[in-house]
């Protein structure tokens, strides 16, 4: 024995291969050889969005002459300052009573009541110029009238008759006032080189202020009225002066400015929850809102994310509540403020309009809104962060309200519907989304969308998207089968949008996908109506795109030749063609789908042209999938198989195949005519054109799968006597009983196919041709393997054990019997000789 290894620089016949060569079980139970084949593909490459816009220069809505615009500018004066009527309609009565103040307070400025420091003239003359020119911009705060309440802070600067004129700096004294006894306590300042932001989940602090208690202002009077409004108190005390504190910090210059008017905001935001006053409950609710608007002017991402979010807490209607989404769209389109809606929790307010307002009375609103969740989800952190706050659960409830709109807002619902299913196209990127697309029914939710939708590519194709990412899991593949004719509705849209590559590459990977791993599927698939003429309608449109360079398909010499189609543009209708094939092989493994399309001309004729005019070079892949397909149905061998009408056209066709420099298209090719040399016609033209020279040299192959694959095209060609010396003599023997000694032992399938090719190459009278060191070199195998302790010793796995049990006693140790009997004479004579 180790005198035989050492001389054919082999291992002997059980010592195991390496380790890094051994597979594991799962791997050899894998590829378990079956006569017919799933194919796999990959997916299809979705490329990165360009710049952040509501539809791409691709999509169909962008030449809408009602399109929503991507781009607008916004400034205080588009908003409407009267957005303070109380949510019920009711106008409010008048209190039956004033507030009492321990100082004289001027009714229409209650700013007044608080303590003013006195005017340095100096800084009034230094300040004034800027101040003034800061507040009296174009856009700025005059473009609206006084808040409510208070006199504007322009009042101050600029006084009427009889007033005294106020200083920058008495306006800036209004953050050193504390609440409790008449002045506010300074918030936080930063400098420029600090960041207001935080990490993600985090809220930053606002500035210092505190409210609910009751405050006596003047000198010291200790005296208070128990009639007083809560609402006024609070007004009066807290609220009013942080309205202050805005309008004068945004007046001014300082350092940290905007860092300042965010915590204001911030603190402001804060009060008002605590007292209640949030919604549309505040009566002096159009006061702060004007404020806020007037500090949009500032342009400052950061602040109006801020302003953003207490607008939504005021519950902004109408015109207010679209320019807000707006504001916040338009900050949404840099993928530099993505921080910002991190640290901020704008989120939760763009879920909550979601969530509530209607598509007939803010269609628009919404169609904004969702668009900044599409940009958003393109972040990886915000993603997790949508994941969390149950975005896919409230995209759900807004797909089933848009199901219900009516006919005059249909347009409005398309808009709002690209975005929306281009969000959940991101969101699905997420391995922690599948269950959430599973458990609130998304996907069978899109099917609906489809339906009443199907006329729009944009949709269609985006959620052609979802669907194709979340087929490849199995529980995402079963909600989407499961839901009624998914399949029929499938091949509509590729009926209907057969020149849509994007939408018809996805469609058709999720159809593969389908068929890879259920017979069901397979069958339903093929039971729809017109199932194969639309697969054949697709294949056919993206075969014949370019047939230029094609002369053989060019019937008429003198007919005007189409352009030359770009690298890019074959690539995609090869993608097309790769995946539809994958399809029709996936299919017609079900016993009875295969004889229907082995039998269908269209189809087979389909194969053999794209065989003809793509080569291995470019369209590797393709080709690999349609020799895959043909062995498939060559499987079938029913009178009415078109595959062997056409057999030895196929057998010459994949000639160009098995001469390529391409593997894998080389052991699709072999296993091809494994099937096709059961005929005497194909195996005379193996023989004629060389073709067995070929299969002989893989059996030299490391890989199992062409050896098994050139055993089985040997087994069929060593029928015929006259081919048995042909192939003895470009060492075929010689070779299986080396393949044999090298794969036998990790593979009895193989050990089998090798022993059935020798069976019909040696025995039948044909055993001189081996030699005798071959011969007896072959028994030492044979009676080495068919030991059955020592063959199955090397399984290491207990899982993989039976199966390669049952291997060895079904297809390794009948064939293997038979040729020890054919050899053992033979080494028999040769002892008595003694060579």
């Amino acid at each position: 024995m180790a005198s035989m290894e050492k001389k054919h620089g082999k291992r002997s016949p059980f010592i195991p291969r390496s380790s890094t060569l051994r597979k594991t079980s799962a791997e050899i139970v894998s590829e378990a050889r079956q006569s017919l084949r799933v194919q796999s593909t990959q997916r299809p490459f979705t490329p990165r969005d360009g710049p952040r816009q509501l539809f791409g220069k691709s999509s169909v809505h962008a030449d809408c002459n009602n399109r929503p615009p991507s781009t607008f500018s916004l400034h205080a004066q588009n908003f409407d300052a009267p957005d303070s009527r109380p949510g019920s309609g009711t106008r409010l009565s008048p209190l039956n009573h004033n507030p009492k103040f321990p100082v004289p307070c001027d009714a229409e400025d209650t700013f007044k009541a608080f303590p003013k420091p006195p005017a340095d003239p100096l800084e009034v003359k230094r300040g004034l110029a800027g101040a003034r020119a800061r507040l009296l911009r174009v856009g700025s705060l005059t473009t609206l009238p006084p808040v409510v309440g208070h006199t504007d802070v322009t009042e101050r600067i600029n006084p009427g008759p009889g007033q005294k004129q106020a200083s920058p700096q008495q306006l800036l004294n209004a953050d050193h006032t504390d609440v409790h006894s008449g002045h506010l306590k300074p918030g936080p300042h930063r400098t420029t080189n600090e960041s207001r932001i935080t990490q993600p989940g985090v809220k930053s602090g606002p500035t210092v202020c505190t409210t609910g208690q009751r405050t006596e202002l003047g000198n010291g009077d200790s005296t208070s009225s128990t009639e007083e409004d809560a609402e006024s108190l609070r007004w009066n005390n807290a609220i009013g002066s942080l309205l202050q504190q805005l309008e004068t910090v945004a007046a001014g210059s300082s350092e940290g400015l905007v860092d300042r008017l965010c915590d204001l905001c911030d603190c402001l935001h804060g009060t008002l929850s605590e007292a209640d006053m949030l919604g549309r409950r505040c009566k002096k609710r159009s006061g702060i809102l004007r404020t806020l608007f007037h500090l949009i002017d500032l342009n400052s991402a950061q602040l109006n994310l801020y302003i953003a979010k207490l607008c939504l807490a005021l519950c902004v209607h109408g015109n207010n509540l679209l320019n807000i989404c707006k504001l916040i769209f338009q900050i949404s389109r840099s993928e530099n403020n993505d921080i910002f809606f991190q640290t901020n929790s704008i989120v939760d307010s763009l879920l909550d309009v979601l969530s509530h307002e209607d598509v007939s009375t803010s269609g628009e609103a919404l169609l904004y809104c969702v668009g900044t969740l599409k940009f958003l989800s393109g972040n990886s952190a915000i993603l997790r962060l949508l994941l969390d706050k149950n975005c896919i659960g409230v995209a759900q409830k807004l797909l089933q309200r848009l199901h219900t709109v009516e006919e005059t807002h249909f347009t409005v619902a398309g808009h709002i519907l690209v975005q929306l299913t281009a969000t959940l196209r991101n969101l699905a990127d997420h391995p922690d989304s599948r269950p959430l697309f599973v458990s609130f029914s998304v996907l069978p939710e899109l099917c609906l969308v489809l339906r009443h939708h199907h006329k729009d590519q944009d949709i269609c194709t985006n959620i052609s998207r979802i669907y194709s990412k979340l087929s490849s899991y199995s529980e995402c593949r079963l909600a989407l089968t499961q839901t009624p004719d998914c399949y029929q509705l499938f091949l509509e849209l590729l009926s209907k949008h057969n020149q849509k590559q994007d939408l018809v590459v996805r469609l058709l990977f999720t159809l593969g996908n389908f068929t890879a791993k259920s017979d069901e599927a397979r069958q339903q698939l093929f039971q729809c109506e017109g199932c194969l003429d639309t697969l054949f309608l697709v294949y056919g449109t993206y075969q014949r795109r370019d047939t230029s360079q094609h002369t053989p398909l060019q019937k008429d010499a003198s007919s005007p030749r189409k352009p030359a189609a770009s690298p890019m543009s074959m690539q995609q209708d090869d993608d097309v063609l790769v995946k539809l094939v994958r399809v029709l092989a996936n299919m017609c493994i079900h016993s009875t789908v295969g004889p229907a399309v082995a039998s269908n001309t269209t189809c087979i004729e389909l194969l053999m042209e794209t065989i003809e005019l793509r080569s291995v070079q470019e369209s590797e892949e393709l080709l690999v999938n349609v020799a895959a397909t043909i062995n498939n149905l060559s499987f079938y061998q029913e009178e009415s198989s078109a595959v062997r009408h056409n057999e030895l056209t196929i057998a010459k066709l994949l000639l160009k195949l098995v001469l390529s420099s391409s593997m894998d298209a080389m052991l699709e090719a072999t296993r091809v005519y494994g099937n096709l040399s059961q005929s005497k016609d194909v195996r005379d033209f193996i023989m004629q054109n060389k073709v067995h020279q070929f299969v002989v040299m893989l059996l030299d192959s490391k890989s199992t799968e062409m050896c098994f694959s050139a055993c089985g095209v040997l087994t069929n060609l060593a029928q015929d006597p006259p081919n048995r010396v042909s192939l003895a003599l470009e060492g075929a023997a010689t070779n299986l009983v080396d393949s044999l000694r090298d794969f036998g032992p990790d593979d009895w399938q193989l050990a089998g196919q090798i022993c059935q090719a020798l069976w019909n190459l040696i025995g039948g009278g044909s055993e001189k041709l081996l030699d005798t060191k071959e011969s007896s070199s072959l028994l030492q195998i044979l009676t080495a393997y068919i030991d059955e302790k020592e063959a199955l010793k090397w399984i290491e796995n207990e899982n993989t054990r039976d199966f390669h049990r049952a291997s060895w006693e079904l297809e390794f140790k009948p064939v293997a019997q038979k040729l020890m009997k054919v050899l053992q004479p033979v080494d028999l004579a040769a002892w008595h000789t003694g060579t």
